[in-house]
């Protein structure tokens, strides 16, 4: 059990919440909240980022990515811990498990009446299980392509968020975008990350990676950009939103992220990166809980 819990990787878990906890509280500004939605919203993520998780260990452990080489973590399969067969049970179990929770959430959200809605909803949940699986699983994985980055951000940022609020208001608000995009571009830097951190050995591997396809100068450029993009989608949603001082709490989260771009911009040894994806997704749950807060205090 204790293998199976490194292998589903729970630190990840705060940053792919952080859309779900952002739609809710854009769905309870406008008075239209409930329980029931956010607890299987939630529930239902989990399954996702656990499945992918597992599938990254899978995927990334047969084809040789995971090897000695590797600054990060070592992986369950990598290590011999979980076989590469007991991994593929697992993942089987994974989707089989989001998928329930997936038509709960989809029937206590639009139950019989919106029947459009919810088979857009079963397809964009089924599209995630595929996300998830073909990262880096398969000939094809995305993920070796360097097609990580776009994919993240649309699943995190924006299916995250605008598709956890349509689920409570049963509407899109184009405003939602703003912030949608801030907790995608915060997602996709701290992807980044981890693939500056692993660019060596996935430059040996054959993971073209968009950090391997920039370069080291070039990726910290683009990491900049990602943060900057992401606290500027939500100055410009504050500017055109806020009714109270109260929603510009958020900004606290972006200290941790300025000192993280100084820590990028003066980095010369991979390693010394890992503990950044933890201080970056952090700061990301930290802004949609007090981005939240901000809209309904």
């Amino acid at each position: 059990m204790k293998h199976w819990i490194q292998a589903a990787r729970l630190r990840t878990l705060p940053l792919s919440l952080s859309g779900i906890i952002v739609g809710s509280f854009l769905a309870a500004s406008k008075q239209l909240f409930r329980w029931d939605i956010c607890v299987f919203a939630l529930l239902t993520t989990i399954g996702f980022q656990v499945l992918s998780n597992f599938a990254n260990d899978y995927g990334d452990g047969v084809k040789g990515t995971d090897n000695n080489g590797r600054v990060g973590p070592q992986r369950a399969l990598q290590s011999g811990v979980i076989t590469p067969k007991q991994m593929l049970k697992g993942i089987y179990l994974v989707v089989a498990i989001t998928v329930l929770l997936a038509i709960t959430l989809i029937y206590i959200s639009f139950g019989k009446e919106s029947f459009v809605f919810s088979i857009v909803f079963l397809g964009l949940g089924l599209g995630s299980i595929v996300a998830a699986i073909k990262y880096t699983m398969g000939k094809n994985a995305y993920g070796y392509s360097g097609f990580g980055d776009v994919f993240v951000f649309l699943f995190f940022g924006l299916l995250g968020v605008l598709g956890c609020e349509f689920l409570y208001v049963q509407q899109v608000d184009a405003l939602s975008l703003l912030p949608a995009a801030t907790i995608g571009f915060f997602s996709v830097s701290v992807l980044n990350l981890n693939n500056m951190r692993d660019r060596i050995s996935d430059l040996q591997s054959n993971k073209n990676t968009l950090a391997v396809k920039l370069g080291a100068s070039k990726v910290k450029i683009y990491h900049y950009l990602l943060i900057l993009g992401g606290m500027s989608s939500a100055f410009v949603y504050l500017g055109l939103h806020a009714v109270s001082s109260f929603q510009f709490m958020c900004v606290i989260a972006f200290v941790p992220l300025v000192k993280n771009m100084v820590v990028v911009y003066q980095n010369q040894e991979a390693v010394l990166l890992d503990p950044e994806l933890k201080k970056v997704a952090l700061s990301t749950f930290l802004f949609s809980l007090l981005f939240g807060l901000g809209l309904i205090i």
